[in-house]
């Protein structure tokens, strides 16, 4: 039954522009000659591609100009709003009964007009009394849901009951310690070490985007991994800013200073 009423928006209605886009939006979610259906302000935005002020401001000229008739004592889902096309309702009921109960506005394209029932969809949603003018808003946001399988999720992204925290709030967790444990990293680098191997990979990750604890430990790990054994002489080639790394010989280039440090890391003589 969209179609009478999304049909009826196109051939009758008065509106113009951004007002118009929006009725249609609505009836488009009507399931029966009543042509009443609920809808949010950032679904509409959505699918309207408009701005939140333009959406409402298309609102209140339907209503004012009395094609579109908000229902208060009824809310959607997730607290969204119920309208009633108050125009459509009343021609499609009026050419309904002189056409023998017939869809109004069927052509010759229109398939047979949904029969009303009780079905999920058909209803218009449970009556929910709003007392002192206050709306009802759910705490899982006020975000419209899908009315049919063509309408994306308004809140599209997927979230997760895990908290972001920075690199700096991560502590190591019962999981981690057992990985350390297991997997031999404690043993061969030693504690000492393995602070000063925490301590740059904090020192490093500070600037980056909070994480959920879970990817951060991962990443931990794979830092840790990565960590040299230590060994007497060995240069610190992450070392931290200000750290004790060895100062590089005087009157040699940048580039020879990374050689240097890179060919002592290997293990290898350097030459001069």
């Amino acid at each position: 039954m969209s179609h009478d009423a999304r049909t009826w928006v196109w051939d009758h209605s008065r509106s113009k522009g951004t007002a118009r886009l929006v009725l249609a939006l609505i009836a488009d979610r009507c399931v029966d000659r009543r042509c009443i259906a609920y809808a949010s302000v950032p679904a509409l935005m959505k699918r309207a591609n408009a701005s939140r002020t333009a959406v409402r401001d298309a609102l209140d000229k339907l209503i004012l100009a009395g094609e579109l008739k908000r229902l208060d004592d009824r809310k959607g889902p997730r607290g969204e709003t119920y309208y009633k096309l108050a125009e459509a309702a009343q021609y499609l009921a009026e050419q309904a009964a002189e056409g023998g109960g017939q869809s109004a506005l069927a052509g010759p394209e229109s398939g047979p007009s949904r029969a009303l029932g009780g079905g999920p969809e058909d209803s218009p949603g449970e009556r929910i009394p709003a007392p002192g003018g206050r709306r009802f808003r759910p705490g899982g946001g006020t975000g419209s849901g899908p009315q049919n399988s063509r309408e994306p999720k308004v809140n599209g992204k997927s979230s997760s009951s895990a908290p972001l925290i920075p690199a700096a709030e991560w502590q190591i967790d019962d999981a981690t310690q057992a990985w350390l444990d297991q997997d031999g990293q404690l043993s061969r680098l030693g504690e000492h070490a393995l602070r000063i191997a925490d301590d740059k990979w904090r020192t490093y990750r500070a600037a980056w985007a909070p994480r959920v604890a879970a990817a951060w430990a991962c990443d931990w790990r794979a830092w840790i991994a990565r960590e040299h054994t230590p060994t007497p002489g060995r240069p610190h080639l992450r070392a931290l800013p200000g750290g004790d790394a060895p100062a590089a010989p005087a009157g040699m280039t940048r580039a020879e200073q990374h050689t240097t440090a890179l060919l002592a890391a290997l293990g290898e003589p350097t030459g001069t």
